[in-house]
């Protein structure tokens, strides 16, 4: 791997442009795109005190959805498996005046309009069994960063240059998301929409770095700790936008829904690199 810390962000793009710094090939299934095995360099030092140690962490095969849930993905997961089963945690808070899902003639429907926005109002609790309905789980905190910036230490999914609203959604107004149709904001493993409009749930229990997935972290339960969410939501400012930012939530905040969480879900499956709708370009 070249560094870009030895050459800096205008040789690194350089490079690129020459073809000499080659990007990972780019495989998807149905909108799941493959994130290869390998090391990434993960966390930075230069920043909140949480992110450090720059390190290298080693992460298997996994596939992760290109885009975050929506409303109306979810709106079908309620329908099929209630909004919570007996002596359950509860799924989704469609009482709260930020939801954009709702019960109509007994059936759970997405706001006209909102469709394909990304769900709001989903619990940890949610997002983890509407993964798991899907075959599939919430992503780690380790694979979340890798798919979002790739092994060149880059700050943003897309690169080096600063936020911008073709890139990514941040700055708007109180619960104002948007569907996710930038694609000049995909990371290198052209997973969209990564940084921005919802900050995402994982699996992982807070602790500090370096990250060991076997040190008790993974994965986060509900039984204790703190759970990490990464990213960034639409209505917080641009310098809250890096891939190495880190936030976390006790077991109240993620028992609840929020209007600045979502989620995506990932596999260890072998989905195929020529999966029926899908293959590599």
């Amino acid at each position: 791997m070249i560094s870009v810390g030895i050459f800096g962000r205008r040789a690194a793009a350089g490079l690129l442009a020459a073809g000499l710094l080659a990007a990972p090939a780019l495989c998807r299934a149905d909108g799941v795109m493959l994130v290869q095995a390998g090391a990434f360099w993960m966390g930075r030092d230069d920043g909140s005190p949480d992110e450090a140690p720059l390190h290298r962490v080693y992460v298997r095969d996994f596939w992760i959805d290109r885009d975050k849930v929506t409303n109306a993905e979810l709106a079908a997961f309620l329908n099929a498996t209630g909004l919570r089963p007996p002596g359950a945690d509860r799924r989704y808070d469609d009482d709260d005046p930020d939801a954009r899902i709702h019960r109509s003639d007994g059936r759970w429907i997405a706001d006209p309009g909102f469709e394909r926005h990304p769900a709001v109002e989903v619990s940890w609790f949610g997002a983890r069994d509407y993964c798991a309905w899907k075959g599939r789980r919430l992503p780690t905190e380790a694979e979340w960063e890798k798919a979002a910036r790739g092994d060149d230490r880059r700050p943003y999914p897309w690169g080096f240059a600063a936020p911008a609203p073709e890139r990514a959604v941040f700055g708007r107004a109180y619960n104002a998301t948007d569907v996710p149709s930038r694609p000049a904001g995909a990371s290198p493993y052209g997973v969209q929409d990564i940084l921005g409009n919802l900050r995402e749930w994982t699996s992982t229990v807070l602790r500090p770095y370096p990250y060991r997935a076997a040190d008790g972290r993974e994965p986060y339960t509900g039984a204790a700790g703190r759970v990490v969410v990464r990213g960034a939501s639409h209505d917080d400012p641009v310098q809250s936008l890096s891939v190495t930012r880190r936030l976390s939530y006790d077991r109240r905040v993620a028992a609840a829904g929020h209007h600045f969480v979502g989620f995506r879900c990932a596999t260890s499956e072998d989905l195929g690199e020529m999966a029926p709708g899908g293959g590599p370009r």
